[in-house]
């Protein structure tokens, strides 16, 4: 499990928190003192939390399901996105869409509008449309692009959302909690780490803070993804093993058996294509109905 030590975490600036005034007193236990009107984190709890979530999160990513990310803020979004898609995770770094998690079916609809679009241009059906139809379909097509590209392929509600600040995205901790989903948020002095499920005590404001703890938390994610390939390598030749050393021995018991049934198989294969020849015959008796029809009726008119 990726692991990091105090001084990755003090240089990164995880133990700056928000003025005393902004604080949260549940969040109490965290904080290490004060300095300059600043609540200081401690550091020693943060590296015990970090190292619990890491290995919550790598046993989720081993069972092979899906960790949504949430972090619309401007120091993560980029961060987010960019260490979130080497582990085809699905994240959101855009507005939190209202009701994406409780009115899921709703969300899904949407995404499946984007397919339909993209099977409009291989199709061609799409050159068919005015200019004006196609300026309104590829609008609508970048927005949904924009709001859930990240999130197409979520097929079902995820185990597990990593928030990046909690207080920002109330919402989206509404929702999980409602569902009970758990939860795993980076929380700073001024939130409530009593609705999350992993709180990992950090400055959320920084981007350097930011990225060390992503970093991290993709990481043992994808240390999961790796022991279940292994796992999955290993359990492949194991089964196949198995069915060479079965093998052997039925057909040895049915050689007696295949000699007898060769012959009648071999006449069922011979006769199958006579019956064939008959069903072709059928199309050319119909096609010499309709000449002679014509002919009549062009002796007819005739006459």
């Amino acid at each position: 499990m990726s692991k990091t030590n105090f001084n990755e975490l003090l240089e990164a600036g995880v133990h700056f928190g928000h003025l005393k005034r902004k604080w949260n007193p549940a969040m109490a236990p965290y904080i290490f003192m004060e300095r300059n009107g600043i609540h200081i984190i401690d550091l020693q709890k943060t590296e015990a939390k970090l190292n619990e979530a890491c290995s919550a999160l790598k046993q989720i990513a081993k069972s092979g399901r899906k960790i949504l990310f949430v972090a619309t803020k401007k120091q993560a979004k980029d961060i987010v996105a960019e260490k979130v898609k080497p582990t085809q995770m699905p994240y959101v770094t855009e507005r939190w869409p209202g009701g994406m998690l409780t009115n899921f079916p709703t969300i899904r609809r949407a995404i499946k509008k984007m397919s339909t679009i993209d099977k409009m241009e291989v199709d061609g059906t799409f050159k068919n449309l005015a200019k004006r139809e196609k300026l309104q379909v590829t609008r609508q097509r970048a927005k949904l692009e924009k709001m859930l590209g990240s999130i197409s392929d979520m097929t079902r509600l995820p185990a597990a959302m990593f928030i990046v600040d909690v207080s920002k995205e109330h919402i989206a901790v509404r929702e999980a909690k409602r569902l009970n989903i758990p939860l795993f948020g980076i929380v700073d002095t001024n939130s409530d780490p009593t609705n999350i499920d992993f709180p990992i005590p950090a400055n959320d404001d920084a981007s350097k803070s930011i990225s060390l703890l992503i970093d991290l938390a993709t990481g043992s994610i994808q240390e999961g993804l790796d022991e279940r390939k292994m796992e999955k390598e290993k359990d492949g030749p194991a089964k196949e093993n198995k069915k060479g050393s079965d093998k052997p021995n039925t057909d040895a018991k049915k050689t007696s058996a295949r000699k007898t049934e060769e012959a009648p198989a071999e006449k069922i294969k011979v006769e199958e294509p006579k019956t064939e020849e008959v069903k072709t015959e059928k199309p050319k008796t119909e096609e010499v109905n309709t000449e002679e029809v014509k002919a009549e009726a062009k002796k007819e008119e005739k006459e």
